[in-house]
């Protein structure tokens, strides 16, 4: 009978040992920070993060710290990230990149939004970015010149133009609009919009500047707010150019730049790359391959402007 138990004890025992790891062990869930000025995490980045494979609450957890336009706060929730050891960081706008990196030098991170990301030192080259950060970067001073560029084409007689800046996003789209409006010969005004209490500041500048046009400069924050710039245009009964497709879909005239989601698709990959063991270090910084010109007829028509054929031929969307 001793003998019997003993046998059976010891085949459970050889089945146990022969099961797979995999039953014995879970699986590691990936843990991702997302850091950010804006007040909503990116759709395309998770659905991205999707289409590789990796679905919240099963091999990933996603840590969101959005502060909504309050700035100073991200250096402590980029603080947070480090103290909850994820894996890597995901940062919108330069500024959230700015925190994450003084934050850690060792997490990798991966930047979204960034317009200049040799020019600011983040990155050593794009070919080799060295350290801990990489991902796809906007190329903001050319983009912003040329949206100047396709404003003057729109609206031939503008001579004095307004320049809405978020400058915790750094100057590398102010340096693409000034470059740019020296070329066209215009009387360009820099106005700065910090914080959501500058908005109505930077209106009545721009009105006492008898602004004919208005451009709007990249940044996570101003697209958090970015009725109220188009209510402002509307109202001025001006021309004005958008760094987000959004804004046109929303009213704005025109939308020229990089196909945003596409970038944030692209930051997923980054993500999938050094979640399976890649270097932010051996992971070149991406340039934008897709780019979209949109215009919006109707609100062309609301305030009085007539789009010159050869600039509608060129649009890839026109809203009518």
């Amino acid at each position: 009978m001793k003998k019997e138990i003993f046998t059976l004890t010891l085949s459970a025992v050889l089945i146990a040992l022969s099961s797979p790891v995999e039953a014995q062990q879970p699986k590691k869930v990936a843990k991702i920070g997302f850091l950010s000025t804006s007040s909503s995490p990116s759709e395309p980045f998770r659905h991205g993060l999707r289409d590789l494979g990796w679905v919240e609450g099963q091999n990933i957890s996603i840590e969101y710290r959005l502060v909504a336009g309050k700035v100073a706060s991200l250096p402590a929730m980029a603080e947070e990230l480090v103290g909850l050891k994820v894996d890597v960081i995901v940062t919108q706008g330069e500024p959230a990149l700015r925190a994450a990196r003084q934050a850690t030098s060792t997490i990798p991170i991966v930047m979204t939004s960034s317009g200049d990301p040799v020019g600011t030192g983040f990155v050593a080259s794009l070919a080799r970015p060295g350290g801990n950060i990489t991902g796809p970067a906007i190329l903001a001073p050319e983009i912003s010149g040329k949206r100047l560029e396709l404003l003057k084409e729109v609206f031939p007689r503008m001579a004095r133009v307004a320049a809405f800046w978020d400058p915790h996003g750094g100057r590398a789209p102010v340096t693409g609009t000034e470059d740019a409006a020296r070329v066209l010969a215009l009387q360009l005004q820099i106005l700065e919009i910090p914080r959501p209490d500058d908005f109505d500041t930077a209106f009545e500048l721009a009105r006492k500047g008898r602004a004919e046009a208005l451009t709007v400069l990249p940044s996570v924050f101003l697209s958090d707010h970015r009725s109220r710039l188009i209510a402002f245009a509307a109202t001025s009964r001006l021309p004005a150019v958008y760094p987000w497709r959004s804004a046109v879909n929303a009213g704005g005239l025109m939308f020229y730049g990089p196909v945003l989601s596409e970038s944030y698709r692209r930051a997923a990959v980054y993500v999938d790359k050094i979640l399976k063991g890649a270097k932010p270090s051996d992971l070149p910084v991406e340039q934008p391959t897709k780019f979209e010109f949109v215009i919006n007829l109707k609100t062309a028509k609301q305030i009085g402007l007539t789009i010159p054929p050869n600039v509608l031929a060129r649009a890839d969307r026109v809203i009518k």
